[in-house]
């Protein structure tokens, strides 16, 4: 069970822009899986599972993420970034405009609730 806001980044939505960037390289860009491993220093293993959906294949990113996640794509393949800052930059903006609400559940009164992955334990007084 993942409570905290850096829990859920880790375990969920880092995952997910993950997945969407080695999608976006692979399919736009035509980059093989090996050069996606060592553009975002992850294993071969671990870009064909993002691409195949066998990883984080519940979280879906909200539409305006996703586009982020397409202008980062481009900016690292024309070599003006990389993947650090540019995972950094769309987490920054899934921050800022709250579209991790979508992604994981609903922020009332700045606590999240009806979390479809995440289960927030009951605080009892």
């Amino acid at each position: 069970m993942h409570t905290l806001p850096q829990e859920i980044e880790v375990w969920y939505i880092i995952p997910a822009v993950r997945r969407e960037m080695a999608m976006c390289f692979s399919k736009e860009h035509k980059i093989s899986y090996d050069n996606i491993a060592l553009m975002m220093g992850l294993t071969k293993a671990a870009i064909s599972q993002y691409i195949a959906g066998k990883r984080v294949e519940r979280i879906k990113m909200h539409p305006k993420a996703l586009e982020e996640v397409k202008v980062s794509c481009n900016r690292i393949v024309k070599n003006k970034s990389n993947v650090a800052k540019e995972i950094l930059r769309v987490l920054e903006i899934i921050k800022k405009k709250k579209l991790h609400c979508e992604m994981c559940g609903e922020m009332i009164d700045g606590e999240l609730h009806n979390c479809k992955e995440v289960k927030i334990p009951e605080v009892v007084m």
